[in-house]
């Protein structure tokens, strides 16, 4: 048996499986009238699940291994973005409408904190995973009791053993015929989560770049439309989006697979898992490969970013302004109804004529402000209003981010962004 344990012949398995109707008898056949010695013993006392379950609880470690590299890639790349724009002011929105103001690198670590709630779902799913083993038939073990003369010790030893030897410190301690399908749903809900965070970083970076703020990477190569020549598509926030809706949609399979297990199991789990495990771990694959490259290569316009602060600015200093003029003598009452007046009239101009917003040259034309038009300038620095949105992007990657990477440091440095042609 072992010096065959790699000789797996899959055309015979699978006209064996043609004729049985039955994957794992299939294999256990062909495997036979390779070991005729051993045929008599293989697959004693076991059911299709030891082979099935215990073989899909390894690759579902093995993939969220994979997975959780990749994910720690794409925290790598955000943070390195965040620090170098942790002082850029950048307009901040609510409701999708200009609130306060933020910086480019602040806006990442949002990103980046849904990501590390993922990294810590992911791993506690991976860390949480156990061995089904040998139980048996319906879970009890009868069968391997009977192999062991009914030494319980022995039984337990092996199921133990089993597990050690595929990887797994534990063995679930009850099952029916199947690891509870409850495992399944605890590992797609935390990739099906992994999807919404990719979904509400790619949808930010395509509302972005709509406002031609920041870009993904674009090659000069690269066509955006076969229509119109000038686009610059963002296809692969886009792809992202796409892909990460099917996982998300994923979740409802995996709990509704496990509502309808009646009792000790029913067959009406396999075909589903096998195109529902595969396709969320295919997915998120596919979205953290692609998220690598975004990452890697965001490219930011510093200067339209500007253009846009100073088409808010007005509006949003005029609190600054207020207190500026109080700190000179005036009345909060009166400066307030003076900037009202003069902001209303200032809107009017953008909304009903398309102009720029001109509400500083009405206050610096308007005598009432005299007192403060020596320091306008300073009172309207973008820098003024971040508040400690740079000192948070360095507290953050010091405090959240360094220790997560520092366990990926070895799979970080072998680790190079995905080519630009996904």
């Amino acid at each position: 048996m072992e010096s065959n344990i790699n000789n797996v012949d899959f055309e015979a398995a699978a006209a064996e499986e043609a004729l049985t109707r039955h994957d794992v008898m299939a294999h256990v056949h062909v495997f036979a009238k390779l070991c005729p010695k051993a045929a008599p013993i293989i697959h004693l006392g076991a059911t299709s699940c030891f082979v099935g379950d215990n073989t899909d609880l390894m690759i579902l470690k093995d993939g969220l291994d994979i997975l959780l590299a990749r994910l720690a890639g794409v925290i790598r790349n955000l943070s390195l973005f965040s620090e170098e724009y942790k002082s850029l002011p950048t307009l901040g929105y609510t409701h999708l409408q200009p609130a306060q103001m933020t910086t480019v690198g602040k806006r990442a670590t949002l990103w980046i904190a849904d990501f590390l709630m993922d990294e810590r779902a992911i791993s506690r799913a991976r860390d949480d995973l156990r061995f089904r083993g040998t139980k048996g038939t319906t879970g009890t073990q009868a069968s391997f009791m009977q192999l062991f003369n009914e030494n319980s010790a022995k039984v337990k030893a092996l199921d133990k053993r089993v597990a050690e030897l595929s990887g797994f410190r534990q063995t679930y301690p009850v099952t029916g015929q199947t690891y509870s399908r409850k495992v399944d749903i605890e590992v797609i809900a935390a990739l099906s989560s992994l999807g919404a965070t990719v979904h509400k970083m790619c949808s930010d970076l395509r509302l972005l770049a709509h406002k031609k703020e920041i870009e993904e990477p674009f090659e000069k190569t690269q066509i955006g439309s076969s229509a119109m020549p000038y686009k610059r598509n963002p296809m692969r926030s886009e792809r992202c989006c796409a892909l990460a809706r099917h996982l998300m949609a994923l979740y409802s399979n995996a709990a509704n697979t496990h509502a309808v297990q009646w009792l000790e199991r029913t067959l009406d789990d396999s075909a589903n898992r096998r195109i529902t495990l595969a396709e969320a771990f295919l997915s998120a694959d596919a979205i953290l490969l692609t998220a690598l490259n975004i990452t890697s290569g965001l490219v930011v316009y510093p200067k339209v970013i500007h253009r846009h602060i100073l088409q808010e600015l007005p509006f949003m200093c005029s609190e600054n302004i207020i207190m500026a003029m109080v700190k000179e003598g005036g009345d909060r009452q009166v400066c307030h109804e003076k900037i009202r007046v003069l902001s209303q009239e200032a809107a009017a101009e953008v909304k009903q004529h398309g102009k720029d917003n001109d509400l500083i040259e009405r206050i610096k034309n308007d005598g009432y402000f005299a007192p403060i038009l020596n320091h306008l300038d300073k009172i309207l620095d973008a820098n003024t209003f971040i508040g400690r949105a740079d000192e948070q992007v360095v507290e953050f990657l010091e405090d959240e981010v360094r220790p997560v990477l520092e366990r990926y440091s070895d799979r970080l440095m072998s680790m190079k962004a995905p080519s630009l042609n996904i």
